[in-house]
């Protein structure tokens, strides 16, 4: 039984990854961006929040601002990276979004400190008991909340007229706007998407750790990487396998080797894998942003 409670925690940790896997994955796949800004609004989201729980602020107005601290970073990042060189070689939106990584996070240690900070408990202990295992009620609301997101975006990218335009602009922004997208309108909300993703997944992780700091999206950031290219590079049901996956050879490398082997079962299972599908699980030869 107690590793069938591992298996339930290593989802529920999975939820997170997914979010911030499909946040990368939207970026890589439609806009063959690499957005590493991800891991800082991340972070953000978090610690604004947890700023405003301890000035004493209730919790739906704080959760609000700090997913709307989330939006803004996000559409900062477009308007001063993604806009402004989406044009030039592709590596230098790339380091771009790596400044603005260093600068969220640089500017939290100004404001606050670099100490960790205690994140309140979202609710009194409550466990959901399943014979010998475990379900804690904060991990049950982080999966659920985390799979909701993830069929939103979807029936978003699938359904909508917004969403059409989203693939549209994947598969050639310059013949969409030929058929009269508007790119200009439809990319931000692009970014608005990932960064209500990513920030919603730093609430996530705060509730579940009852923790935020400046780095603390440092090392989810990586994970949600290895989870999206594990899946298949803007893949979005590849991106929710690959979230699943880290987060279930995370809590069982830990179950079954201890916490210093972690990262080498985490990225070796990426190796390993990558060897055997180059192009991730749900991958293919195509560019990126013709799979979405």
């Amino acid at each position: 039984m107690l590793f069938v409670q591992q298996i339930v925690n290593g989802l529920m940790l999975g939820g997170i990854y997914v979010l911030i896997a499909v946040a990368f994955t939207l970026a890589i796949g439609i806009l063959n961006f690499l957005n590493f800004s991800i891991p800082g609004i991340f972070m953000l989201g978090a610690v604004v929040i947890w700023h405003f729980l301890a000035s004493g602020w209730p919790w739906l107005p704080s959760i609000l601002v700090g997913l709307a601290a989330g939006v803004v970073a996000s559409l900062i990042v477009e308007r001063f990276t993604y806009r402004l060189m989406k044009d030039s070689e592709p590596e230098i939106p790339l380091v771009s979004s790596v400044a603005f990584l260093v600068l969220f996070e640089n500017l939290v240690i100004v404001k606050w400190g670099s100490d960790q900070q205690r994140f309140p408990q979202f609710m009194a202990d409550f466990n959901i008991r399943i014979g010998e295992i475990i379900i804690g009620i904060g991990q049950l609301v982080s999966l659920a909340t985390a799979v909701i997101l993830v069929i939103a975006v979807t029936l978003l990218l699938k359904k909508t007229k917004v969403g059409r335009g989203i693939r549209a602009i994947g598969e050639n922004q310059e013949t969409a706007r030929i058929l009269g997208v508007q790119v200009h309108r439809i990319v931000p909300i692009l970014f608005i998407v990932t960064g209500l993703l990513t920030a919603f997944a730093g609430l996530l992780f705060a509730i579940n750790y009852q923790q935020v700091s400046w780095s603390m999206g440092d090392e989810v950031g990586l994970k949600g990487i290895a989870a999206m290219v594990i899946g298949g590079m803007g893949n979005v049901g590849g991106a929710v396998i690959g979230g699943l996956l880290i987060g279930l050879t995370e809590v069982l490398s830990i179950y079954f080797f201890g916490a210093n082997m972690v990262d080498i079962s985490v990225y070796g299972l990426l190796l390993v894998l990558l060897i055997f599908w180059p192009h991730g699980i749900l991958g293919s030869t195509a560019a990126p942003r013709e799979k979405l």
